[in-house]
């Protein structure tokens, strides 16, 4: 994660609004025909807090992996004593690969665009044409969604949307969880659909998302970026989509 949009305070929503509101929506599973799916991130941590769950379950049912990493995530902790940008992409990179192993899916392939972070709309169109290419051929792509409240992830959505062509979409939420409600009507929830998790891939998200050190413990006097109530929505025991 770098920093959001808006940071948390007293007007972010708690996970205990969303209790029992999933099983409203109707749920998704995916494609059994899918063999090479493309998973679209702004920063290390995305997708996996977003559909680490998913990534875990296709990967198990034997799906080739193909992540775009646009930025290392150098920018999440300005002006910090401990690690500098430099420093802290070099340990963001090693966190998200040891997630990845934790989540079984070790073997996706990776490709690092090295944007930078907190910019990438200034670099949109080069974005669009880098995963024109990447995307060729792929059954399905996961991105964050285009009206999530980060820049970076709104970017890399209209990127992943501008550039697939044919290619299915799949958009998931991150920041949106802490900054609407049930209803909100800024969120397109006719599209939204529920992804059970199983418990053991339930636990192994939790586990993969527990590897990002830098992000969910303080780092020097820094807080931790994802506090407990942030990361509270994303061990439940499901994912979405729209």
């Amino acid at each position: 994660m770098s920093a959001p949009a808006a940071g948390h305070g007293p007007g972010a929503t708690p996970e205990s609004a969303w209790a029992g509101w999933a099983p409203d929506l109707p749920q998704w599973v995916p494609d059994p025909t899918w063999r090479r799916v493309v998973v679209c991130a702004a920063h290390p941590d995305d997708e996996v807090l977003g559909v680490g769950g998913i990534l875990a379950m296709l990967a198990g049912a034997g799906v080739q992996l193909h992540l775009v990493a646009v930025t290392d995530g150098e920018a999440s902790h300005p002006g910090n004593p401990v690690l500098g940008p430099a420093a802290l992409a070099v340990a963001r990179v090693a966190e998200h690969a040891r997630a990845l192993d934790v989540l079984g899916a070790g073997s996706t392939t990776c490709t690092r665009l090295g944007l930078p972070d907190s910019a990438v709309s200034a670099h949109e169109g080069d974005l669009v044409v880098a995963l024109g290419a990447l995307l060729a051929g792929a059954d399905a792509v996961l991105a964050p969604w285009t009206g999530d409240g980060h820049p970076d992830h709104e970017a890399v959505g209209r990127a992943a949307v501008a550039a697939a062509g044919d290619v299915p979409v799949l958009q998931f939420p991150v920041w949106t969880w802490h900054w609407a409600a049930p209803g909100d009507p800024r969120v397109p929830w006719d599209r939204a659909r529920a992804v059970p998790l199983p418990p053991s891939v339930r636990a192994a998200k939790r586990a993969a998302v527990a590897c990002f050190t830098t992000q969910v413990q303080p780092l020097g006097p820094d807080p931790a970026i994802l506090p407990p109530e942030f990361l509270a929505h994303f061990d439940r025991d499901h994912e979405v989509l729209w």
